[in-house]
């Protein structure tokens, strides 16, 4: 099932994407594409709606219809760094010994196709195409073994970071990855059924029509169960939160010379089966 939020910034409403990909309305069903509604059980009574018999909402979705993020009222957006071994290579770090954690903020969060803003006085904004998992089931300690019972579905995510934030302006990583827009997420929430093999899924990210990152999850090297049990070992997980688990080779930071997001740009990318983003980048006022 394709889970998704539809409608204007803030006032999103929760839907899905039928076989034909039109909208059908899920406000009837659930308030919202968050909380309790992303439990195993009210999943499984989203998947048991007769599709047809729903309202369809007007609009082709990503043209004339908006879509929010996938997941709302996210309380904690993590994420992991280095976990591509072929992208730690171009950063010319070694694979750490444990997962590298990090925090997006949630005012990061904007959806699949929101514009993306450079922040005032930035010359290093960049991209990431990752593979998000929105928890389901909450829990703290979780067994690696259970790791996938608490796995509502899996997103696009662009972890759009600044460089010389992140890593030249002192403290931790997070005061280049959570300015405000640097976190479209969507288009649609797919649960873990029709996505298959989470652990081959091409993913690619272009600038103007330049391929910068082509790329598979065959390359993570702290697989999805192990970063779920991982992360819940230091903060309990709870219906909603984000897990982005890092990105392939092909960042502009890699690039000889580096190349970066200076305004005016357009970023496309995709994750195999999950949809496409796409996002207008601009300059804050």
């Amino acid at each position: 099932m394709k889970l998704l939020r539809h409608g204007p910034k803030g006032q999103e409403k929760p839907g899905c994407l039928d076989a034909s990909g039109r909208v059908r309305d899920l406000s009837e069903h659930v308030r919202d594409i968050a909380g309790e509604a992303l439990l195993p059980e009210s999943i499984a009574r989203l998947k048991a709606l007769n599709m047809d018999a729903l309202p369809i909402v007007e609009g082709t979705p990503q043209d004339d219809l908006r879509l929010g993020p996938c997941v709302g009222q996210t309380g904690k957006f993590v994420c992991i760094g280095l976990n591509y071994a072929d992208h730690a290579a171009e950063s010319g770090l070694d694979v750490p010994p444990e997962p590298v954690i990090f925090n997006k903020w949630t005012s990061a969060i904007i959806g699949p196709d929101d514009d993306v803003i450079v922040p005032r006085g930035s010359e290093k904004t960049d991209w990431e195409v990752e593979l998000g998992v929105v928890i389901g089931k909450g829990g703290a300690y979780i067994d690696e073994a259970d790791a996938m019972d608490h796995v509502a579905g899996f997103c696009v995510i662009n972890d759009v970071s600044e460089r010389e934030y992140q890593i030249e302006r002192a403290g931790t990583w997070d005061k280049g990855k959570g300015c405000d827009t640097f976190g479209p997420t969507g288009p649609w929430l797919v649960t873990p059924d029709e996505v298959g093999d989470y652990d081959a899924l091409g993913m690619w990210l272009e600038v103007d029509g330049t391929r910068y990152q082509n790329g598979s999850t065959a390359t993570m090297v702290y697989k999805v169960p192990h970063l779920i049990s991982y992360c819940s070992q230091f903060m309990s997980l709870q219906p909603g939160d984000i897990i982005s688990t890092g990105t392939p080779p092909g960042v502009g930071m890699g690039c000889k010379p580096p190349v970066y997001l200076k305004g005016g740009e357009t970023m496309r990318l995709s994750i195999e089966g999950l949809g496409v983003q796409t996002q207008v980048v601009k300059t804050a006022n």
